[in-house]
């Protein structure tokens, strides 16, 4: 036993197991940096700003709409093929200014603040959306196809626990401490993980890129479209993210301008919601090494529609056991959702095309993303003059509803391909019957 513990320990690690180790280190300060200013807390910061319910729907969308930029890096990389040096200055760039984004405002007069936060935070998440197509690429051949669902299953869970612990400290801090001296401490180590997650790009192995077999960006931007299968599922996931953003990311404003929840208690939900995520993540990683990952993203759906609906629940039972109840399904729905639809796209492409593969999917997807929180914004704002009941649990019920049909009639027929067979072609494809 000595003898084999002694082997593992100096045995070189192969070209493959240093890009994922390098790519589970570097995720856990971007982890922390995205929950810091990305969680829970950026509707409460939005909040002290003063910002409108529209206002932080149209943060809240920044990122589903500068997804649509991905289309620009997919071009790009077949003539920038050094993909490693290109997401490190892409993916740098948006760490700096998404923390500037937070603390431009901290130095500006009040009135001035949420317009500061969304300019700069629009440049970042360009940088960021076109160099998640070299990261993309990049990560999708350092990972062999055979273990890809369980590794990201278990990156995932090892990157949500770290997640997790920033949301209970930071949950802590803000609540027995004055807003803006919170709000600096919350902005000073967020820029300490990106200036972290930045140096451990360099740890990343740049394998050789294989470019695209086509000649022009008109053949390359067509491909997607003439694979039947992807666009079928591209068009529902859009569906479904535009439906879903109506009322999902609107669940810490609820909790916050609505229900008027303590950041302390905010972050026990959100660190529920963080665990059930962990649970899903390793959950839904060792089913996609058996089961179809289009089959097993259906099954996510029903979960994340009885989230929303969920919210009908708080006329009948304490609004505490209601909220950790809605945070444990949308933690393991959202989780799971987020997971194979990166799995679907990076997997059940084709490699040579993936790139343009990756950017249309993200493009579309960004869109809807964008304005389905956009559209949330603006019927929570319409519902600020009917009656409490309506933005409190009537918007997400009705929302919740609709996913559910949404999901058994349009998602069953698209999703649930009855010709295709479980067993899997070396992790990736799936094999036609006949």
């Amino acid at each position: 036993m000595r003898l084999f513990a002694k082997r593992m320990r100096t045995r070189k690690p192969s070209h493959y197991r240093s890009g994922m180790t390098a790519a589970t280190l570097e995720g856990i300060p971007a982890i922390i940096l995205f929950q810091l200013l990305g969680g829970p807390f950026l509707t409460g910061y939005l909040l002290y700003l003063g910002a409108s319910s529209f206002q932080i729907g149209i943060v809240l969308a920044i990122p589903s709409m500068a997804n649509m930029l991905q289309i620009v890096g997919a071009l790009l990389i077949q003539r920038y093929t050094n993909r490693k040096l290109l997401f490190s200055l892409l993916c740098g760039f948006h760490r700096v200014m998404w923390v500037a984004a937070g603390a431009l405002p901290l130095l500006l007069p009040k009135e001035f603040g949420v317009i500061a936060y969304i300019a700069v935070s629009l440049f970042g998440f360009a940088g960021q959306a076109i160099g998640s197509v070299f990261w993309t690429s990049l990560i999708a051949d350092m990972v062999p196809a055979r273990v890809r669902g369980r590794y990201f299953g278990i990156r995932n869970t090892i990157l949500w626990a770290g997640g997790c612990l920033a949301i209970l400290v930071f949950g802590q801090i803000l609540d027995r401490m004055p807003e803006p001296e919170g709000f600096y401490i919350l902005y000073i180590v967020a820029a300490v993980c990106g200036v972290l997650d930045i140096v451990l790009f360099l740890k990343y192995p740049s394998p050789p890129f294989e470019k695209s077999e086509q000649t022009n960006m008109t053949a390359m931007l067509s491909v997607p479209f003439r694979h039947t299968k992807f666009l079928k599922s591209m068009l529902f996931i859009s569906l479904w993210l535009f439906v879903q953003g109506i009322s999902v990311p609107f669940y810490n404003y609820v909790m916050m301008d609505i229900m008027k929840i303590s950041y302390n208690w905010i972050s026990i939900a959100t660190l529920t919601q963080n665990v059930a995520m962990v649970a899903g993540y390793f959950m839904w990683g060792n089913l996609n090494a058996k089961y179809a990952t289009r089959r097993l993203l259906f099954w996510t759906l029903p979960v994340i529609a009885l989230s929303c609906m969920g919210w009908g629940a708080l006329p009948f039972m304490p609004d505490k056991a209601v909220l950790v109840v809605i945070h444990m399904l949308i933690g393991v729905g959202v989780g799971g959702f987020n997971q194979l639809m990166f799995n679907f796209v990076v997997g059940d492409t084709p490699k040579k095309e993936r790139p343009m593969f990756i950017a249309v999917f993200y493009a579309l997807t960004g869109l809807a993303g964008f304005l389905g929180p956009l559209s949330g914004g603006a019927v929570y704002k319409m519902a600020a003059g009917a009656p409490v009941w309506v933005a409190l649990y009537g918007i997400s019920l009705g929302v919740g509803v609709l996913m559910l049909v949404v999901a058994a009639t349009i998602g069953s027929r698209v999703l649930l391909d009855k010709k295709l067979q479980v067993r899997r072609l070396g992790g990736t494809g799936w094999r036609r019957s006949g």
